[in-house]
């Protein structure tokens, strides 16, 4: 209770520092939307209140640092730990649960650096993505490279969501129509990182045929 505390203050003095650690908490250990903080930031953006590009650059900076958490996690403790954590009762307060490890762990070992950046647009894979990377030792400056680019563009669509927004549906409503949108782009990356994915794998398969 003290943590949904917490973060409802922090999300009701939202500032460039409070963008950060939010972001840094729903990319690692505790997931939760990151619609509930880059939107609302945005929104303050368009009546002049923060910098739109500063929102972005921050929220990022944050979904790297979190990432770099779970990545780290994994490859220090292992497989074995990781899983055992996920099907423990702190595991299943963080919202992780052995399904969501394996559906990640499962999407990354189809393509490597591509996973990485596809993973950071879908739904539910996310905030996960970061732990099959680190259990495989990626390469660092690879899984920073994609992380960036995948959270960066996640991050600027939902600050554009936010900054449209404004002047459209009062604040009040801004989470319900952040939300019905954010769904909305979610499947269309989830249709296109499966084509992606499917695209691939034939190549693949026509050039082993050679």
């Amino acid at each position: 209770m003290e943590s949904l505390a917490f973060i409802e203050w922090c999300l009701e003095h939202l500032n460039y520092w409070t963008i950060t650690l939010l972001m840094t908490i729903e990319s690692s250990f505790i997931p939760f939307p990151s619609e509930i903080v880059v939107p609302p930031a945005a929104y303050k953006a368009a009546s002049g209140e923060m910098n739109i590009f500063l929102v972005i650059i921050f929220a990022t900076i944050g979904a790297n640092i979190g990432a770099l958490i779970n990545y780290y996690l994994a490859k220090w403790l292992g497989r074995p730990i990781v899983y055992k954590f996920a099907n423990s009762r702190m595991g299943h307060i963080c919202l992780i649960d052995e399904a969501k490890v394996k559906h990640a762990e499962e999407y990354f070992e189809k393509r490597g650096a591509l996973s990485t950046f596809i993973g950071r647009l879908i739904p539910a894979v996310r905030q996960l993505i970061s732990i099959p990377a680190g259990l495989a030792r990626m390469n660092l400056g690879t899984f920073l490279f994609y992380t960036t680019l995948g959270a960066g563009i996640w991050n600027t669509i939902l600050a554009t969501i936010g900054w449209y927004l404004n002047g459209i549906v009062p604040e009040d409503q801004l989470q319900e129509k952040v939300t019905q949108y954010s769904h909305e782009i979610g499947y269309v990356f989830i249709a296109l990182g499966v084509f992606i994915v499917a695209y691939l794998t034939y190549q693949g398969l026509k050039k082993s045929k050679k």
